[in-house]
C-alpha cells in the first residue's frame, strides 16, 4: 500500500477535484507511484490498462487539472460487494490534505450505487501510517476495522515484507 507521513495540519487550503481515472491518467499515476519510494511500482502498462479496465472502482484526484493522487481499486471477483484497494498514492507535495482518505470515502460512496458494503485491502506491517489511514476511514463510517494474516514474507521471490489484510466491514450482529 501507499506511503502516508503523519503531518501538521495543512496551512493553505487547496480545491481538490475527484474523478474516475481515464487512460491518460496512466502515465502519471506510473510516475507518482514510482516518486513515492514506498509502493511496488507495476509497469507502466498495467497502470494504462488500470485506468482502462477499473476506472469504475479507482479514483484520482486533480489539483489544477494535473492529476496529485489515486486509488486504484477492484471488486472482489469471490464477493463483488467488497472492494479491494490495491495501491493509494498522494503526489509529496499535496500529502497532509486528507487526499488520500478522501479518495477512499468518495470510491467507497460511488461503488456503494453497485453494492458495495465492504472495503479489503493489504498493508505490510511496517506501514503504520497505511494501517492509520484505513483505521480512520472505517471509524469514520462506523466500519469494523480487523487484521488478518494473508502472504507471508516467504510468499515473494524477493526481499518483500508480508503483507496483511485488513478489512474495513459492516458491523452487524453476527459480528
Amino acid at each position: 500500500m501507499s506511503p502516508f507521513q503523519t503531518r501538521t495540519a495543512p496551512t493553505t487550503a487547496i480545491h481538490v477535484d475527484y474523478r474516475s481515472p481515464t487512460t491518460d491518467d496512466g502515465i502519471r499515476l506510473w510516475e507518482i507511484a514510482s516518486d513515492s519510494k514506498v509502493l511496488d511500482v507495476n509497469s507502466s502498462y498495467s497502470y494504462v490498462l488500470w485506468c482502462h479496465d477499473f476506472a469504475s472502482t479507482s479514483i484520482v484526484a486533480e489539483v489544477d487539472s494535473r492529476t496529485v493522487g489515486f486509488v486504484t481499486g477492484y471488486r472482489r471477483p469471490d464477493d463483488p460487494a467488497i472492494l479491494m484497494v490495491w495501491q493509494v498514492a498522494v503526489d509529496d507535495t499535496y500529502r497532509g490534505h486528507r487526499i488520500a482518505a478522501t479518495m477512499l470515502h468518495r470510491l467507497l460512496d460511488r461503488t456503494a450505487h453497485d453494492g458495495v458494503i465492504a472495503m479489503n485491502t493489504t498493508i505490510s506491517p511496517d506501514n503504520v501510517a497505511s494501517q492509520r489511514l484505513f483505521e480512520s476511514v472505517a471509524t469514520a463510517r462506523g466500519l469494523r476495522f480487523t487484521r488478518r494474516d494473508l502472504f507471508p514474507a516467504d510468499a515473494f521471490p524477493d526481499a518483500h515484507q508480508p503483507e496483511d489484510l485488513y478489512l474495513l466491514e459492516p458491523v452487524t450482529d453476527a459480528n
